[in-house]
């Protein structure tokens, strides 16, 4: 698994978003995205961190950054998740995690002794012109919305 780095031009990708819309990153060109990959809608640890993102709305927003989750959930399980949490921001599925693996997130992982291939939880902050401005890899599910914002206030 090689995660990109910063500096790296950020891959060029379209998925389908809660609705079955295809997101463009090309798309959001002149804002800052953050890309956030997540294994699972609904578990515990994705919930948590979907709704700190949620309450950061307007903090994310007035800093000009567009949230995007990324998971290899599919289409018809995204808006059961968005509509329970209350989400206020896009989620794109990606089942056959290609954009997962592009990115570099996509790869061996262990659960309960168990080793299965599986996202790893990272988000990529993308700045105006396309490229990797910050890669967030060492966070802890609740306080994952604040590290970001302490970039973007740094």
């Amino acid at each position: 698994m090689k995660t990109l780095q910063t500096g790296d031009k950020a891959p060029a990708f379209a998925l389908p978003n809660q609705d079955g819309e295809i997101v463009k990153l090309s798309d959001l060109a002149g804002k800052k995205v953050l890309v956030y990959f997540y294994p699972k809608a609904m578990t515990p640890g994705c919930t948590v961190q979907a709704q700190c993102l949620r309450d950061s709305k307007s903090e994310l927003d007035s800093q000009n950054v567009v949230v995007l989750g990324v998971s290899p959930d599919p289409v018809k399980r995204l808006p059961k998740f968005i509509e329970k949490e209350q989400l206020n921001f896009t989620l794109l599925s990606d089942e056959d995690h290609q954009v997962a693996e592009q990115f570099g997130v996509w790869g061996p992982k262990k659960f309960m002794g168990k080793e299965y291939d599986g996202i790893h939880r990272i988000s990529f902050l993308i700045d105006e012109q396309g490229n990797i401005e910050h890669v967030f890899n060492k966070f802890k599910t609740k306080d994952h919305h604040q590290v970001v914002i302490d970039y973007l206030n740094a």
